[in-house]
C-alpha cells in the first residue's frame, strides 16, 4: 500500500503561480509512471501531466510552456509547478502513481481555484 498526499493548492490570481506536492508513504521510484490529473465540477478526472521512471514527461495541450511535472526521489516527492494560470485551470488535482501491474494509487486531492 502507498499513501500519497497532496498540498499546495490554494486561490491565487489569474497569471500567478502554485506548485502543488505529492508525498508518498514510501518509496514509488519502481512505480512505471506518477503524474496529475484534475477534476473540475461536473466534468471527468483529466491528466495533466506524467513522469516516467525515466523522466520522461508528456503534459495534456492546454499546459504545454506553462506547467513543470518534476520527481525528488529521495524524497519520494513529485511535484507540479504551475505558471501563468488561467481560470480554465480551476478544479481539483489529484496526485497519481502507477504500478507496472497496472494498480493505481491517488492522493486526496487538492484544490486549485484561479480567479479572473
Amino acid at each position: 500500500q502507498v499513501q500519497l498526499v497532496e498540498s499546495g493548492g490554494g486561490l491565487v490570481q489569474a497569471g500567478g503561480s502554485l506548485r502543488l506536492s505529492c508525498v508518498a508513504s514510501r518509496s514509488t521510484l519502481s512505480f512505471s509512471t506518477k503524474g496529475w490529473y484534475r477534476q473540475a465540477p461536473g466534468t471527468q478526472r483529466d491528466l495533466v501531466a506524467i513522469v516516467t521512471t525515466g523522466n520522461r514527461t508528456n503534459y495534456r495541450d492546454s499546459v504545454k510552456g506553462r506547467f513543470t511535472i518534476s520527481r525528488a526521489n529521495a524524497k519520494d516527492t513529485m511535484y507540479l509547478q504551475m505558471n501563468s494560470l488561467k481560470p480554465e485551470d480551476t478544479a481539483v488535482y489529484y496526485c497519481n502513481a502507477l504500478t507496472w501491474g497496472g494498480h493505481a494509487y491517488w492522493g486526496q486531492g487538492t484544490q486549485v481555484t484561479v480567479s479572473s
